[in-house]
């Protein structure tokens, strides 16, 4: 019954649902529908942005499900995830360098004396924003350790599994530690410099950390914690969760609509003329941007941004290599294409309520019906 009850209500909410375009995507429609009624995700926004303009934005099915259904809408915000380390951590750590502040081929342990702990003085802070420094996926959550000082020390404590350089692996220790290098350097939370260095000057008002309670109505909820309490304006990531809601890689809250004015604004900076302002150079931002992984490695990397390895589904079947993008695990992702002046922001809560959706398929198949749109169009 309720099985029955939750499909008749995700297939309303569908056919209630706004598609609003300069250019017309069916495909794009198409896949966001069948994605809400095969259960791939409760709700979904999408936005393609192309030659300086949004020109095609949808919303489709449920922002939340319980404790009752609320429908998706445009201005809802997402827990961005690890979106955070490509629009937040990374941009930080590169005004920094451009301020001369941070040395990419520096080690880490020059910034962070007792990160050089456990065998790690010849991480660089470049092996950190590509992923090639050797640490593991992740802090150990097995003990029940609580706060960020301890995070930190757990931080600067991690162990290796590999010698950096070596390989690619994709790990939330590299921009854990790149958030503990800007408060350093900076003297300043790191919720509070993004704010005042990229949010503000950016135009953000839709994005923040640690969102306050009159914004909770409008966040998409994820899944359970541990003590069978919904997260709604609760950062979902355990680590960040620990550690009280910010973190380098995981804690902005955003929407689509902030979003589009980011990516547009990098693809303005990127090309060298007017917009949006972006609080970087444009040769910074092409550095960031381009191949920066160490020579002869076939996973390629920008400096916070992925461009070629298992990660890159959301870049589809059309998009060339020289675009770059990120994911987020909650079920949130971008792909900017500076070749046709593109770009593809999925938002989905697709960890609610049980953690069981999956958008792998979703993000490959949108972006490949938005760029055939856009390329033969």
């Amino acid at each position: 019954m309720m099985a029955g009850g939750l499909a008749l209500g995700l297939s309303a909410c569908a056919a209630r649902a706004r598609s609003d375009a300069r250019m017309p995507m069916p495909g794009v429609d198409a896949r966001l529908r069948r994605a809400v009624s095969q259960h791939e995700t409760p709700g979904v926004v999408c936005a393609v942005g192309h030659a300086g303009a949004v020109v095609h934005r949808a919303v489709y099915g449920l922002r939340a499900l319980i404790p009752r259904h609320e429908a998706m809408t445009w201005d809802t915000m997402f827990d961005m995830a690890s979106l955070t380390k490509a629009l937040i951590t990374a941009p930080a750590i590169m005004q920094l360098w451009e301020r001369g502040l941070v040395g990419l081929d520096v080690p880490v342990c020059h910034y962070l004396p007792e990160f050089a702990a456990n065998a790690k003085s010849a991480i660089t802070i470049r092996h950190l924003l590509t992923h090639y420094s050797g640490l593991p996926p992740d802090l150990d959550l097995t003990s029940p350790w609580q706060g960020a000082a301890e995070g930190r020390k757990l931080t600067l404590n991690a162990r290796p599994d590999h010698p950096p350089g070596q390989g690619f692996v994709y790990s939330d220790i590299n921009y854990l530690a790149l958030g503990f290098v800007v408060e350093k350097l900076t003297g300043q939370p790191l919720a509070t410099y993004a704010t005042d260095t990229i949010l503000r000057p950016m135009g953000l008002a839709q994005s923040c950390f640690l969102p306050p309670p009159a914004l909770v109505p409008r966040i998409a909820p994820t899944q359970m914690d541990e003590t069978g309490h919904m997260l709604r304006g609760v950062v979902h990531d355990p680590t960040t969760r620990r550690m009280g809601g910010v973190a380098g890689h995981a804690g902005l809250f955003s929407t689509a609509g902030d979003l589009c004015r980011y990516a547009q604004a990098l693809l303005d900076r990127r090309a060298g003329r007017p917009g949006t302002p972006f609080p970087l150079r444009q040769d910074t931002v092409v550095l960031m941007t381009t191949p920066q992984q160490p020579a002869g490695k076939t996973d390629l990397r920008g400096l916070g941004w992925d461009i070629a390895t298992h990660y890159s589904s959301a870049r589809g079947g059309r998009f060339p290599a020289g675009s770059f993008g990120h994911t987020g695990f909650t079920g949130t992702s971008v792909w900017i294409d500076p070749q046709s002046d593109s770009y593809v922001l999925i938002l989905t809560n697709r960890v609610h309520p049980d953690g069981r959706g999956n958008v792998v398929a979703l993000r490959r198949d949108v972006a490949t019906a938005a760029a055939t749109a856009l390329l033969d169009g």
